[in-house]
C-alpha cells in the first residue's frame, strides 16, 4: 500500500490543531466537481462561490477530511478548522515544499508555458519520480494546490506560474521557492494591464524573487528582453542560461523541421550536438524543446535521454492536435485545434506552422481565427498586424469572428476572405460547409472567443464525434 500524502499527525503539526492520527489524505481538493475519493477538501472562498456550501458534497464523495474557517454542522468527517482557508492552503503548500527533497522548477512565460511544463514533465518523470501541474492551475490557487499535492517522495517538482497583472507572480515564487526558473518568452500578451512590454518583462522578472540560493535562469536569448531578464536572475545570485537560435544561446537550435504530426530537432547543448522528433508539429515547439532541455540539465537529469523522450510527448488540449476527418462524400481533410488560447504571438506561430503543413492534392491551407483578447489600446493594430504572415504563409483562406478580427477580414486580399461572422456560433456552420478534401484548416481564438464551437463543428459535421467540452 502506498504512502499517504497526508497524515493525520503531519497534518496536526502543520495547523498546530489536534487530528485524529487515523486520518490519511490522499490528495488536495477544492473543487468538488473533480474531488477523489481520500482527498482533503479545501474549502475557498471564492469569487464566484463559497467551498463551505459544498462541505456536504464533499463527504458524499468520500472526502477523508474538511479544511474549513468554521466548524461544519452535519459533517462526521474530522473537520480541521482554521481562520482562514487559503492561508491555510498556503499552509499546506510551504510545509510540503519544506519536506521535499525534490529539485523544484517554475515556469512562466508569455506563451508556450504549459507545453513546455508539459515537455518536461515528459522527460523527467522517465527518469525519476515527478510531481508536475496538472493543467493550467498555475494561479494564485493552483500554484499553492499544486505544491499541497507534492508528494514527500518526488525527485522533480514542475510548477507552472501564471500571471495578467503586476504583482502576481512574486508571491507564487516566494511560495514555490523555485531552483529553477524559466521564463519562455516575453510578448504583448495580456498588455491591456500593462503600460508597456517592458512593464511585461519586469513583471516576469517577478518569478526571481524566490529564488533558492544558486537558483538558475532559462532565457530566451532570442527575446529583445534577455538583457533585462537576465540582469534582474543576475541581482538574485543566479546563473543565467540562453536558449534560442541565437548563436550565444547555451542551449541553440542549429534546424527544425516539420515531418508529418512532428517536429525534427537538430541543436547544440553546449558544444553537444542534439538530433531528436518532438511529437508534435511546429518550430515554436522545436524552440521551448531547448528551454525544458536546459531545465533537464541544470536539474542535474540526463538531457540525451530527455530530448529522446520527446518524440512521446503529445499536444495539451487545444494546443495543436491533429486529427483526419472523413467527408460525406468521402474524402479526407486535416484539422488543427489550437483553440485553448491565442496571443499575436502564438497566432503567427500557428500560422507559420500550417504554412509546413501541405495540403492533400487540391487541398488548401485555411485559418479560422477568433478575436485575440486583452490587448488593450493595441488590439485592433495587432489584429490587422496578422494581415501580413497570413499572406507570407501563402494561407489560401480565412474565415474570423469577432469584432477585432474584421479589422484583419477587412485588411486581407479578396481573394483570401473565406468569411466573417459576428461570434464562433455563426462562424462554425459557415466554416464547415466550405471545407474540402485535401485542405488543412487550423482553428484558432483567444479562450473568450469560444472557438471551441468551430472545431466541434468541423468535426461533429462530418458524422464524428466532436471533442470533449473544455469550459469553452
Amino acid at each position: 500500500m502506498s504512502r499517504p500524502l497526508w497524515t493525520g499527525l503531519e497534518l496536526a503539526a502543520v495547523f498546530d490543531r489536534s487530528v485524529a492520527s487515523s486520518v490519511a489524505i490522499a490528495g488536495i481538493s477544492i473543487d468538488t466537481r473533480t474531488l477523489k475519493p481520500g482527498d482533503l477538501f479545501v474549502a475557498i472562498r471564492g469569487e464566484r462561490a463559497d467551498g463551505h456550501d459544498f462541505v456536504q458534497q464533499a463527504q458524499d464523495k468520500g472526502a477523508a477530511a474538511i479544511l474549513a474557517d468554521h466548524p461544519q454542522p452535519g459533517i462526521s468527517l474530522p473537520q480541521i478548522v482554521v481562520t482562514d482557508t487559503m492561508e491555510g492552503l498556503r499552509k499546506l503548500a510551504a510545509a510540503a515544499r519544506e519536506r521535499s527533497l525534490a529539485r523544484r522548477i517554475a515556469v512562466t512565460g508569455s506563451v508556450g508555458k504549459t507545453g513546455t511544463k508539459e515537455m518536461l514533465s515528459l522527460m523527467l518523470s522517465a527518469q525519476a519520480p515527478t510531481h508536475a501541474t496538472e493543467g493550467n492551475l498555475n494561479n494564485h490557487y493552483g500554484l499553492p494546490l499544486t505544491l499541497a499535492r507534492l508528494p514527500e517522495s518526488a525527485a522533480y517538482a514542475v510548477l507552472e506560474m501564471g500571471m495578467n497583472h503586476p504583482g502576481e507572480l512574486a508571491p507564487l515564487s516566494e511560495l514555490a521557492r523555485p531552483h529553477i526558473a524559466v521564463v519562455t518568452t516575453v510578448e504583448p500578451v495580456h498588455i491591456e494591464f500593462f503600460p508597456s512590454l517592458f512593464d511585461v518583462a519586469e513583471a516576469k522578472a517577478e518569478i526571481f524573487k524566490g529564488f533558492e540560493p544558486h537558483g538558475v535562469a532559462i532565457l530566451n536569448r532570442d527575446n529583445p528582453f534577455f538583457g533585462l531578464l537576465a540582469r534582474r536572475a543576475r541581482e538574485k545570485g543566479a546563473r543565467v542560461i540562453g536558449f534560442g537560435g541565437h548563436i550565444e544561446a547555451e542551449f541553440r537550435l542549429l534546424h527544425s523541421e516539420i515531418a508529418g504530426a512532428s517536429t525534427e530537432v537538430l541543436a547544440l547543448a553546449g558544444e553537444r550536438p542534439l538530433a531528436y522528433r518532438i511529437g508534435i508539429a511546429g518550430h515554436h515547439w522545436a524552440v521551448n524543446s531547448l528551454a525544458a532541455l536546459a531545465a533537464v540539465s541544470a536539474a542535474g537529469a540526463d538531457v540525451s535521454a530527455g530530448a529522446q523522450s520527446l518524440a512521446a510527448m503529445i499536444p495539451p488540449k487545444g494546443r495543436g492536435a491533429r486529427r483526419q476527418v472523413e467527408l460525406q462524400d468521402g474524402g479526407i481533410f486535416e484539422l488543427i485545434d489550437e483553440s485553448y488560447n491565442a496571443s499575436p504571438a502564438s497566432m503567427r506561430a500557428a500560422i507559420m506552422t500550417l504554412a509546413q503543413i501541405r495540403p492533400e492534392g487540391r487541398g488548401r491551407r485555411i485559418a479560422v481565427l477568433g478575436d485575440m483578447l486583452e490587448l488593450g489600446q493595441q488590439g485592433l493594430e495587432l489584429h490587422r498586424g496578422l494581415k501580413d504572415v497570413l499572406v507570407t504563409a501563402g494561407i489560401d483562406r480565412v474565415f474570423t469572428s469577432g469584432p477585432l478580427m474584421e479589422n484583419l477580414f477587412e485588411a486581407l486580399p479578396q481573394p483570401m476572405r473565406g468569411g466573417h461572422a459576428a461570434t464562433s456560433a455563426d462562424l462554425a456552420p459557415l466554416a464547415a460547409s466550405q471545407v474540402q478534401a485535401g485542405d488543412v484548416v487550423m482553428v484558432k481564438g483567444s479562450a473568450g472567443s469560444r472557438m471551441g464551437r468551430v472545431v466541434d463543428a468541423l468535426a461533429s459535421v462530418q458524422g464524428i464525434q466532436p471533442r470533449a467540452a473544455n469550459g469553452q
